[in-house]
């Protein structure tokens, strides 16, 4: 298992970490580790995207699409 060192982080910055590792129930280092396991999990391409994508390559999907002609309800804020 691999050791990180970060120096030099702001203290605005650590003070946001301990709030985020309190807030899970965790450690500071254990935040960090859930936050960096996390970000290098992420897909390479964004699912969406690539549906689209795929999807134009086929020549795209037509949907039909209802015409909106309701009026907007009034909303009672008191």
């Amino acid at each position: 298992m691999g050791t990180l060192t970060i120096r030099q982080l702001d203290e605005r910055t650590h003070a946001r970490l301990r709030r985020r590792a309190a807030k899970h129930g965790r450690s500071v280092e254990a935040e960090v580790r859930a936050i960096l396991d996390a970000t290098v999990d992420l897909p390479k391409e964004n699912f969406l995207l690539a549906l689209r994508a795929a999807m134009s390559d086929i020549g795209g999907v037509d949907l039909p699409l209802d015409s909106r002609t309701d009026l907007p309800r009034s909303v009672d804020l008191s």
